[in-house]
């Protein structure tokens, strides 16, 4: 039931036969990239749909080609896009053929079942291999395939917690706090979509696809970046800097009259600047704010001048001030203002299909085009495809 031609035929993965047996947010948020890329996704649902239909509030109402009025939580549509829904029931002889048959033709499977989970139904890579050796295969787990917790469910929480990630999120003196967004699913889903891309160019050299082992946990550890590096080099945990930074100063949140700003003057030219537009340029000849290591030392004496200074002014007025001296900084805007927000605007994040926005993978190519064709299935849509 695949498509007999490419979804948009511009799009860089046109052409590519992707299966999802995939729910909640990693797996289908690789699947949404690989779609909004121009693959054609068929994701294949349980009798009671992906759990997230029912994730609300809040809930988005539409009605189908019959007049059906079909209510499902908004969380789904956050990465289920541009796919087709089919169902099927792996305890069900007929319907679990049926998936077979789709994985013995498809480049790509995602799933993201328990280790082990898919090998009772022969759903597994070494079984769907067997009759097509070029198939791609990516597990998306909580702890992978191996090591001594691979058997055990993961959940974004969880992940953010045991890889480091909330040790360094929040006040200092206050309690570790997770991201805002489920990062640890949303990033797995992210560096699972840079992976199949990766074994799909693999297996133009060598004409046979593999088995792609993803983990939240690994996903997550992975993002440590500089952080991990301090580790290693000192021996010591990085502190939990709140909205400042460990290695930058002045480089943080300020109060203005009328709300917040973003101050990141990230080097010594960009500090003189800074201190020009606050009439603070006397702080450029203090020997304690004489580079970056000095101002580090002292950021607590620094942020102090500069937060007096900044109450005087609006935060547009600083903003604009910070604009036309060259100077890095930003609102911290409420999601209503970003999508208001002219730069936003113009780079077209925000998409409308089928009646429901959504936000597009941050892909712009100079020879391609995304495929934003469709909105997220209804469950079971395509059944009779």
């Amino acid at each position: 039931m695949w498509l007999d031609h490419p979804r948009n035929p511009k799009a860089p993965l046109a052409g590519l036969k992707v299966l999802e047996l995939a729910r909640v947010l990693a797996g289908p948020f690789c699947g949404q990239i690989l779609a909004d890329l121009g693959a054609d996704v068929i994701k294949v649902e349980s009798p009671e749909g992906d759990g997230t239909r029912l994730w609300g509030p809040p809930w988005v109402e539409r009605v189908d080609a019959e007049g059906k009025v079909h209510r499902e939580a908004a969380y789904y549509h956050a990465c289920n896009r541009g796919k087709r829904s089919i169902i099927a029931d792996f305890t069900n002889a007929a319907q679990l053929a049926r998936v077979k048959a789709l994985a013995a033709t498809a480049d790509v499977v995602i799933e993201n079942f328990k280790t082990g989970a898919l090998a009772k139904f022969g759903l597994d890579h070494a079984s769907l291999a067997a009759a097509n050796p070029a198939l791609v295969t990516c597990s998306i787990t909580g702890f992978g395939q191996t090591g001594p917790r691979a058997h055990e469910a993961g959940y974004d929480f969880v992940a953010q917690g045991m890889s480091g990630l909330m040790s360094l999120n929040g006040d200092p003196a206050g309690h570790p706090v997770r991201v805002g967004v489920s990062i640890s699913d949303l990033a797995t889903g992210i560096w699972a979509a840079n992976a199949v891309q990766a074994a799909l160019l693999m297996r133009h050299r060598t004409g046979r696809g593999q088995q792609i082992d993803m983990s939240l946990l690994d996903s997550s550890v992975a993002l440590l970046a500089n952080q991990a590096s301090y580790f290693f080099a000192t021996g010591e945990n990085p502190p939990r800097m709140g909205n400042a930074h460990a290695q930058v100063a002045p480089y943080g949140v300020f109060a203005v009259r009328d709300g917040h700003v973003i101050l990141a003057p990230a080097n010594d030219g960009l500090f003189v600047k800074l201190m020009g537009v606050l009439g603070l340029d006397h702080l450029t000849r203090d020997p304690r704010f004489a580079a970056n290591g000095e101002r580090t030392a002292n950021a607590a004496a620094l942020d102090a001048a500069i937060a007096v200074a900044t109450a005087g002014w609006s935060k547009q007025g600083l903003l604009d001030a910070c604009h036309a001296a060259g100077v890095p900084a930003g609102p911290i805007n409420r999601l209503d203002e970003v999508f208001a927000d002219p730069q936003v605007i113009a780079r077209g994040l925000r998409v409308e299909l089928g009646g429901m926005a959504g936000v597009r993978s941050p892909f712009t190519f100079s020879e391609a085009e995304l495929a934003l064709d469709r909105p997220s299935p209804v469950l079971g849509a395509d059944d009779e495809g």
